[in-house]
């Protein structure tokens, strides 16, 4: 089987975890410093900014919360998002507003998020699909006019930059995944960039149960009385550990030659399916643009794209359609408000088929699912393509 995603773990990610059980502190420790202090710097920020969480999930949840949203409240989100997003918002008793995003890239553009936008707007979420940067500049100065907190879904885009301005770092918070299938891997994990200090203070409390100082061992040498507990308001526990830290801390020394490999896939699939009739490929990046090349995505005639992902899937190719829209989703409408209409959104979820893109496919594996790609498309639409 071809995988959409496959995980590059190792020798050095087994010594690296191997040398946390020598030292037999397992749990929130040096090492998730260590990978809190790398990532920060990888960002361009200070390590008092990020914290090292379980998920990104938790992280979408931790930025709502820090946020303060209320009933009432609205939050405007792309509609091709993960649902961890819409999850946030409901837990948060406010409500999601689905916003259109461009038909070929997937992301949304300022115009987009504009149309969305209420008095009742607490909150802005931008998914950066792929891996894509997106129009983020000037969406974050679209919310810094409108006085709107944006929270930057960079799940996909863990090297993704715009004029060497790290995405992630455009907003008010930002949080990255690391799960086992994303592009750095920690088995499960992610992290939590929030840009003002104290609110980042506040935030590393929320994720481990609200406390202003942890009693255990480690402040056992601080405080006369450490088992004694400080808790200004209450949390929830989220944090990493040093075991996912160890595995985090190789994984981004070795995230510059991962983008490389995924670019140079993106390229292959870029040059042999050019001009094939009926399949269009991703548009080019903008001038300025870093993307990390999560996803890569063909787009098909909605009467071909299911049959092609099945035709492939018997090739022992697995492909996907990465995000179901979630403004047909039941659970995220409101009662008697009706959604604002989404032809970008609709248009591209018909039309989109991500493939297999991660750093363990060789090059033959690259071009035999351009063959299989082919030749699905050619016996579907009965007859050669171009």
């Amino acid at each position: 089987m071809i995988n959409l995603f496959q995980p590059q773990v190792g020798a050095e990610e087994l010594d690296a975890v191997a040398a946390v059980f020598q030292d037999r502190w397992l749990g929130h420790g040096p090492r998730t410093k260590e990978f809190e202090a790398s990532f920060a710097a990888h960002l361009g920020v200070g390590a008092e900014h990020v914290v090292f969480i379980n998920s990104g999930t938790a992280g979408l949840f931790l930025a709502l919360e820090a946020l303060g949203l209320q009933e009432g409240d609205e939050v405007v989100l792309p509609s091709l998002s993960f649902l961890a997003a819409a999850n946030a918002v409901l837990t948060c008793g406010a409500r999601p507003v689905f916003c259109d995003v461009d038909p070929r890239t997937l992301n949304p553009t300022p115009e987009h998020v504009e149309q969305a936008l209420t008095a009742r707007t607490k909150a802005v979420i931008v998914l950066h699909y792929g891996g894509y940067p997106g129009d983020i500049a000037a969406i974050a100065e679209l919310c810094r006019e409108r006085g709107v907190p944006l929270v930057e879904d960079a799940a996909c885009s863990v090297a993704s930059r715009v004029d060497g301005k790290a995405v992630g770092t455009y907003g008010d918070l930002a949080m990255w995944s690391f799960d086992a299938m994303k592009v750095l891997v920690t088995g499960d994990g992610g992290m939590i960039y929030v840009k003002d200090a104290e609110q980042a203070l506040r935030v590393r409390r929320l994720a481990y149960h609200g406390l202003a100082q942890p009693s255990g061992f480690g402040y056992a040498k601080v405080s006369a009385r450490w088992w004694e507990l400080d808790v200004p308001e209450p949390g929830r526990r989220v944090i990493g550990n040093d075991m996912t830290a160890a595995i985090g801390s190789v994984q981004l020394r070795r995230l510059p030659e991962m983008v490389a490999r995924r670019k140079e896939i993106v390229a292959l699939y870029d040059r042999e399916l050019a001009g094939l009739d009926g399949v269009l490929t991703p548009p080019p990046l903008p001038a300025g643009h870093e993307s990390t090349h999560y996803f890569y995505w063909v787009q098909l005639d909605p009467e071909l794209r299911d049959h092609v992902a099945g035709d492939l899937l018997a090739d022992d190719i697995y492909t996907t359609f990465r995000y179901a829209p979630l403004h047909k989703v039941p659970a995220y409408r409101t009662e008697g408000v009706e959604p604002l209409p989404l032809p970008g959104s609709d248009w591209a979820s018909d039309r989109t088929l991500c493939l297999p893109l991660h750093p363990g496919l060789s090059d033959d594996d690259v071009l035999t699912v351009v063959a299989s790609l082919r030749k699905a498309v050619e016996n579907r639409r009965g007859g050669p393509a171009a």
